[in-house]
């Protein structure tokens, strides 16, 4: 016989337990189970939150946040009004996570701009290649996506970069791209494109500040490892 909810000690229920200890003192099952509310008859509502999970535990959490309304439906228990609730919720922590980022209009620096970035790409399960554009007192114009998938030279090419700096009348650029690995040290073909780019700069009198790398939580600055030339 499935242990409900409702069978557990009012203190140990997720519900109850937030609104007495706080959001932080939850598991990410706990967390869940809130949003879902509800189980079936075969099984508790910390059950689903589990298998909702387990499904996921080789990507991590993040990868909640690309879980499209088909796959979450698809698992018992969770219906297309649970699916919304996750979802708006994810989406919600999304943007509340973003929302420092968008005070930062100007940079001073490889923080300014991995800051700005970060909330951005670090979700992301494949490589976006993207350009920081800015003007001539380094206030941010843009942040275009030039291309996605693997950073390679015959991807991510000088004409569609300096295509989006002329569109945006940019005085200067950053470049940018994540590691969904997390790990942010570059790879032979992240510096020869850095390098093929450098120049280019040069040519179109658009300068490559630096170049940026994402991870987790963590970014490697070309400019402060001495890599832009």
């Amino acid at each position: 016989m499935a242990i409900m909810v409702r069978d557990l000690p009012v203190e140990e229920r997720p519900r109850e337990r937030l609104l007495h200890a706080g959001a932080a003192s939850l598991s990410n099952a706990d967390l869940l189970a809130v949003l879902l509310r509800s189980g079936t008859r075969e099984q508790s509502v910390l059950r689903i939150a589990e298998e909702v999970l387990a499904r996921y535990k080789e990507r991590g959490l993040e990868a909640i946040v690309h879980m499209p309304a088909a796959e979450l439906t698809a698992i018992n228990g969770v219906g297309s009004a649970k699916a919304a609730t996750v979802l708006a919720a994810v989406e919600l922590g999304r943007r509340l996570a973003m929302a420092p980022a968008a005070r930062i209009v100007a940079v001073h620096g490889p923080d300014d701009a991995a800051h700005f970035a970060m909330p951005r790409f670090q979700f992301e399960q494949r490589e976006h290649f993207a350009v920081m554009l800015l003007d001539t007192k380094n206030h941010i114009l843009g942040m275009p996506d030039i291309s996605v998938g693997s950073l390679q030279a015959a991807v991510v090419h000088p004409r569609e970069v300096f295509r989006a700096a002329i569109d945006y009348a940019a005085a200067a650029m950053i470049l940018f791209h994540n590691h969904p690995s997390g790990d942010p040290n570059p790879s032979r073909e992240d510096i020869a494109v850095t390098q093929r780019l450098v120049k280019a700069g040069k040519i179109m009198d658009i300068p490559v500040l630096d170049h940026i790398i994402l991870g987790r939580q963590q970014f490697l600055s070309f400019k402060d490892k001495g890599l832009l030339s």
